[in-house]
């Protein structure tokens, strides 16, 4: 035997082909081989069978099927040596077949014999040519193990996402005569993509069922389901699967399987028929740990569909569950709480000295509200918290001093009154906090300097950018420019530069409560969380807060949000459970979606939670202390919670 290499093939540029290069003139079989290939690889089947020495129709199928038995999206075949020996020769080539977007691609080694007929050389046809392993009667297919979705659960590994009935509509393709026509009917029943569905099908063991959409059961009725079966080799199977959030919905997020659900518009990113794909919250922010990748694999099947033997193997990722810091019991207790509000409302419940989230409530409470995380609003009167962290800490006053509360504070154009409630007349500045008096701050912030205010706002992690696995605001203080901007920032109002968010307010309680910043953690044990991947609305604020909250300031700061829970104007929240809350509530007035609407606060914290409650009212609310709902639902929240006995 003797080895000949007259040319040898390369891609031809963007094109799925291949080129001659330095060809000798004499008969080799290497011409032979080449023109197979390009013919196989451009799809052209009959010109290749007509290479082979095989019945050209026979050929042309079985080169045909391979092409749809495996879906592929592309096939690059590369010349190896050819070894001849008089009028034989064995020839070798590279395949590389590519499975499709999400698939990976199958490269391996072919090869075929050739012999000589009437001077020229030709394919000594036979099954193997495609794969070395294929033997007469068998077919290719590929098959796909898909991990079960994984759980989210809270701190106590209790499940945040509970089973939902599904409905699999898929197909066993033996049975469906009009592959084409009948995955365009049931894709256009079911408001989905036929291209992705084929995909999946056309590749399938055609005696195997294929799950290919999956719905909600509660979401579809018997005349979908009856409709899709009608359909020849369309079939539908029932399931369950943690899909529906029973707790913090906005902030768990959703997995596609809702009728409304096109996911081929909704979902960027490789996916496949069949596959659970979160769409939202930590649904989609872990998608590849909670769904895992399927493992895939290309069999040889034989004349009964049977598998006969794996020719390829590509393992997949197992799915996990994800631990979050949310605990279940203050969950409920939140979620409880904002159940009766009619109103738009956050509450954010933070551990003081960890930084971990133990609650996330919004009312409506739905998984396309994020808002206890992402919404920005105005502090009013909760960011005097700030304010008195700026003044204390420059010196300006000290709780005990007596400060006047006048009716009204005009700076230029900025004006500030206090809410209905709340007398003018000297107290000392605790007293004023307590009672809410933003005149007294306004009027004293006149001392302080735009830095001043900004690094209060810092100390206590306001705009401190950290990583985050869902989108989150940290709420931002710019500097401000000149007196009536301190002046209004200073007491929250619309024209200040401070916007905050229930997550920002909560930690400058936690601050205050612990004494120094921890920065929100939610997946305590992931350590991409740290890689800082997730972007935030921070803006330009810094990775670290770049003031530190002095031990003295946040010593006085609780004995204030003491005072301001026992003799304030809270008294809702005046012996709920055996320790006593500290806080201070707000009210402002601002434009949201182009409508003016009531703002109202609490930011506080109790024994080891610090929390953040706010709530949106009609433009028309009468301002006032009489009604103040985020500080009615922060009370109910407190008493949803596990009670100590009260000491004796």
């Amino acid at each position: 035997m003797r080895s000949v290499r007259l040319c040898r093939l390369v891609p031809a540029g963007m094109a799925v082909g291949l080129v001659l290069v330095g060809c000798a003139a004499q008969p080799s079989p290497e011409v032979a081989v080449r023109g197979f290939l390009l013919d196989w690889q451009d799809g052209d089947y009959i010109a290749a069978a007509e290479r082979t020495n095989g019945d050209p129709e026979e050929v042309a199928a079985a080169l045909g099927a391979a092409q749809d038995q495996l879906d592929l999206a592309a096939l690059r075949l590369g010349l190896a040596p050819i070894h001849q020996d008089g009028d034989s020769a064995h020839a070798e080539f590279e395949a590389q077949a590519d499975l499709g977007i999400g698939d990976p691609v199958w490269s391996y080694l072919g090869g075929m014999d050739l012999e000589q007929e009437n001077g020229d050389w030709v394919v000594d046809w036979d099954p193997s040519v495609i794969h070395p392993e294929l033997q007469p009667e068998e077919r290719l297919a590929v098959t796909y193990n898909v991990p079960a979705r994984g759980q989210i659960l809270d701190r106590d590994r209790e499940p945040l996402v509970e089973e939902t009935d599904i409905v699999e509509f898929g197909v066993r393709p033996a049975d469906m005569p009009d592959l084409d026509g009948g995955v365009a009917e049931l894709a256009e029943l079911l408001d989905d993509s036929a291209a992705r569905i084929l995909d999946r099908v056309r590749s399938a063991p055609p005696e195997e069922f294929q799950p290919l959409v999956l719905h909600r059961a509660e979401d579809i009725g018997a005349t979908l389901i009856a409709d899709a079966e009608s359909i020849d080799g369309v079939e539908t199977r029932e399931t369950a699967m943690p899909l529906r959030p029973v707790a913090a919905p906005g902030l768990v997020g959703e997995v596609a399987g809702t009728r409304e659900h096109n996911i081929a518009d909704r979902v960027s990113g490789p996916y496949q028929a069949g596959d659970t794909i979160g769409i939202s919250g930590l649904q989609s922010g872990y998608q590849q740990e909670l769904a895992g990748t399927a493992t895939t694999r290309i069999v040889a099947l034989d004349g009964q569909d049977h598998e006969s033997r794996v020719l390829q193997e590509w393992p997949g990722d197992t799915s996990s569950s994800l631990v979050t810091s949310l605990d279940r019991t203050v969950q409920d207790a939140a979620q409880g709480a904002l159940a009766t509000e009619p109103l738009t409302s956050h509450l954010v419940v933070v551990d003081r000295s960890s930084g971990e989230l133990r609650a996330v409530a919004s009312q409506p409470s739905n998984t396309d509200n994020t808002g206890a995380l992402t919404d920005t609003y105005r502090p009013g009167a909760a960011f005097t918290i700030v304010t008195a962290a700026a003044l204390l800490d420059a010196g300006v006053v000290t709780p005990e001093d007596v400060v006047a509360c006048p009716d009204e504070v005009t700076v230029g154009d900025v004006s500030i009154t206090n809410p209905d409630g709340v007398s003018a007349g000297d107290r000392t500045l605790t007293q004023q906090f307590a009672q809410g008096c933003v005149t007294a701050f306004a009027e004293l912030a006149e001392s302080l300097d735009g830095q001043q205010l900004t690094r209060a706002a810092s100390a206590l992690g306001i705009g401190a950018e950290v990583p985050f696995p869902v989108d989150m605001n940290p709420g931002t203080v710019a500097e401000p420019a000149g007196a009536a901007e301190v002046v209004a920032t200073a007491v929250g109002a619309a024209e200040g530069t401070a916007t905050v968010s229930a997550l920002s307010m909560a930690q400058v309680a936690a601050t205050v409560a612990e004494g120094e910043y921890s920065a929100p953690v939610l997946v305590p044990d992931d350590d991409g969380q740290a890689d800082g991947d997730t972007e935030t609305d921070a803006g330009d604020a810094s990775a670290e807060p770049d003031a530190e909250l002095s031990g003295a300031v946040a010593g006085q700061l609780r004995d204030m949000m003491g005072e301001a829970v026992s003799t304030g104007e809270t008294p809702a929240l005046r012996g709920v459970g055996a320790e006593p809350v500290h806080g201070q509530h707000g009210e402002v007035r601002q434009t949201i979606d182009e409508e003016e609407r009531v703002v109202q606060w609490f930011v506080g914290y109790r024994d080891d939670l610090a929390f953040a409650a706010v709530t949106e009212l009609p433009s028309e609310f009468v301002a006032g202390n009489s009604h103040q709902y985020a500080v009615g639902f922060t009370a109910d929240f407190l008493q949803r919670l596990p009670q100590e006995p009260a000491p004796l």
